[in-house]
């Protein structure tokens, strides 16, 4: 007799672990429709990330390069040398914070050109993207070299 109620209860057992199987199922399934519903959607709030980043970036590439192209000039650099060391090490602080935030900052195509003996013409291509956006901007700004 006792070995009777015992089958009788692992029944029940597995019955409700089929039940809940099932239900898991039909959630996980209810969620990827919604998801699959949003796809058309015209604004993915998630990609505000990649324009937030890239104004960022834009307002603070040039103070940040001539700032630090300053210092390599005040050390004895030359002063396009200077500016091409301070443009990658902002390229690669820019890598740095992108990878922080999760999204990916690029330059690319770099070009500084001394158009002058008091200015420096920076050129190249912002490139910003997470897992849903990617933005390309092109860059270009002018950097001022100090005279002594």
């Amino acid at each position: 007799m006792r070995s009777t109620t015992l089958r009788d209860s692992q029944a029940g057992q597995m019955l409700l672990a089929t039940g809940v199987v099932l239900l898991m199922s039909l959630l996980s399934m209810a969620i990827f429709g919604v998801k699959v519903a949003g796809l058309t959607l015209p604004h993915e709030p998630a990609s505000d990330d990649v324009i937030d980043t890239t104004e960022q970036v834009l307002e603070s590439i040039q103070p940040l390069t001539q700032a630090r192209m300053d210092l390599w000039v005040e050390g004895g650099l030359e002063a396009l040398e200077a500016a091409e060391l301070g443009f990658e090490t902002v390229h690669d602080d820019l890598l740095h914070h992108g990878e922080l935030r999760g999204v990916e900052i690029k330059l690319t195509n770099m070009v500084l050109n001394q158009t002058d003996s008091s200015t420096i013409q920076v050129n190249a291509e912002l490139g910003v993207s997470d897992g849903d956006a990617m933005l390309n901007y092109d860059v270009s700004f002018t950097l001022d070299v100090q005279t002594s």
